[in-house]
Formats: C-alpha cells, structure tokens, sequence
C-alpha cells in the first residue's frame, strides 16, 4: 500500500470538530457548520437516534443520514464524517447507497465511520433488538463485508447470519472511485481487526494520550497481522471541549466539571479532554501528535461556550497548522 502522505496528498496534524445534532435547530446547526468549514480540516456528526449523554430522549434530535446530507450540502471545503454509523441501525446496502448519495452531494468529501452501537435504550424505544456486544459486532462484520463490497464497484453477492445481499450493485459509486472508511472504539481485538481489514482510518474518543499511545500499538499489531502497512490506517480521537477564552474562564469550566462530577470523576472525565487556555490545548494536542495521531477532534456537545470556541478557531487551529503542519 501506498503512504497515507502520498495516497491522501496530505500532511501535518489535521484539526477537526465533532459536533453532535441535538439541542440545536437545523439552521443554527447549519450557521455553525458554515462557521466551521474552511476553519477547520474535518466536520462530523454522531449517529445517535436519541441525545448524548442520555436523557431519556427529552432533548431535540436529529437523524445522521438526513443531517449529513444538509452537512454535505452547505459545506465546500472541510471533510466530513460520522463517527459512526450504527450498523445494526439499517441495512447495509441501504447504509451504502445512502453514504454515496452524501458522497456526491459533497462532492467526494465525505468519510462514514462505521460501529456496532451501544446505547441501548434508544435501541429498545425505536422498536430494535439489543443483542450481545458480540452478536453487534457480528452484524458490524457482515455490514462492512457488504458496504466494502459495493464501493468497490461491480456487484456484491454476500450470505451472511445478520445479512445478505444478491448481485447488489451500487451505481453510481462513490465519486473518486472509492470512499474512506472509518472505524471506532477501543476494544482489543474485533476494532482493530476490522479497522485493519476495511478501513482508512480508526478514531476513539475520550481517551488520555497515554491509553491513546497504547490503543495505537494494537492497531498497529492488527495491521500487521494481515500484512498491512500500518502507516497507511490514518489515526485520530475525540476530545470533551472544555476550553476557557481567558484563564478566569477555563478555571470557572474546570471547577464546574468538579462541581458536577466531584474531584475523582472529574478527573478522568478532563484526562480526554482539551481544558485550559488556547495555550494549554496547543500542549495538549502535541501530546496526542506523538501518541500517534494524524488528526484531533474537538466534540461540541451544544450549548458551546462560544467565546471558547472562537479561541479554538482563531488561535488554536492557525498555531497548529503552523506548528504540526
């Protein structure tokens, strides 16, 4: 396989957003997305069908498929992606005739991720099974099997325990001839296997750069295992955004995670977190860099502070390029 630098034309960290579809109407979600694009490398959405954190589906929410095709549709420059589909969710041939009509509504931009979904009480409110984590990541393999298939081009015959398809083709295809894909998670041995087996790329959130280092060696192992270049897997993650414009402010955004979590629990929940100053994520991204990261993500999880988010934009993201380009 070729480089990721040669296959992608690209270099340097990349700096992302990842911003969840709740608690926002569709415009204010597209106002922010427009202020996004051509600020930042990577937009993204999640695919949830209720609110994250959960809250007994009581807080506005939108669908990722339709969503992505607004995304796609007012957006020029940035990447865009779902950090991820939940498999089990749909059809996978549906999943991939859907991710190609997003993939030419942005003109070759976009980049789905793929999972096996978790959040089990929107599984049982929307009327799905919620079977074992194994039987999901079942049903996870039998979709990439498919979807990877119909990328691909020509027809897809495939028989497996959760789906299956006959001589389906996907016409037209994606609109450089094939489209990244993405996995996610940290699990030990089925994320990586798929992430190594189908994917372009593997994301996870909320983790310190040390556990991040270290999920990186089992990504590695597993491109390995199949005699993959692992320099060719690109490598991003997620980050809770609690930064502070001003110090004043970062401090008050720190005690009211303490506030609300106590002092043990706020600790792990800043360990995958940017919090600080602009100064202070600039370190901290550095950090994720030489775990191994190609690309960092900042999760919006509206409302946003939005004085933060303008430090992020026009501090944060021009001295990172300048000094990780």
């Amino acid at each position: 396989m070729t480089s990721l630098r040669d296959r992608r034309g690209r270099t340097g960290l990349q700096l992302g957003v990842h911003v969840g579809q709740q608690n926002a109407t569709m415009a204010e979600l597209i106002e922010r997305w427009q202020r996004l694009d051509g600020a930042v490398d990577w937009i993204s959405v999640w695919d949830h069908l209720y609110e994250a954190p959960p809250n007994g589906g009581t807080t506005p929410h939108f669908e990722a498929v339709a969503t992505l095709g607004a995304l796609a549709s007012v957006t020029t420059s940035a990447r865009i992606g779902c950090l991820m589909f939940c498999v089990p969710f749909r059809n996978p041939a549906l999943l991939a005739k859907a991710c190609v009509a997003i993939d030419h509504i942005s003109d070759g931009r976009f980049e789905p991720g793929f999972g096996a979904g978790w959040h089990e009480p929107e599984f049982r409110a929307h009327g799905y099974d919620f079977p074992s984590l194994g039987t999901r990541f079942d049903m996870l393999g039998d979709g990439m099997e498919i979807i990877s298939g119909m990328f691909a081009g020509g027809t897809t015959t495939y028989d497996g325990e959760h789906s299956r398809v006959d001589e389906v083709t996907c016409v037209p295809g994606p609109t450089n001839g094939s489209m990244p894909m993405w996995a996610g998670g940290r699990g030990p041995k089925r994320t990586p296997a798929i992430a190594a087996k189908y994917c372009s790329g593997w994301n996870v959130p909320y983790v310190g750069p040390d556990e991040y280092a270290r999920l990186n060696q089992q990504i590695n192992a597993a491109c390995e295992a199949i005699d993959r270049d692992p320099a060719t897997l690109e490598r991003s993650v997620n980050l809770a955004f609690h930064m502070g414009a001003t110090r004043a402010a970062a401090d008050r955004e720190l005690q009211r995670i303490i506030d609300q979590w106590g002092p043990e629990m706020a600790e792990r929940v800043t360990q995958g977190a940017l919090t600080g100053t602009a100064e202070d994520a600039l370190e901290q991204i550095a950090r994720y860099r030489d775990a191994g990261a190609d690309m960092v993500n900042i999760a919006l999880r509206l409302p946003v502070d939005d004085d933060a988010l303008e430090s992020y934009l026009e501090q944060v993201i021009p001295a990172g390029h300048a000094a990780f380009g």
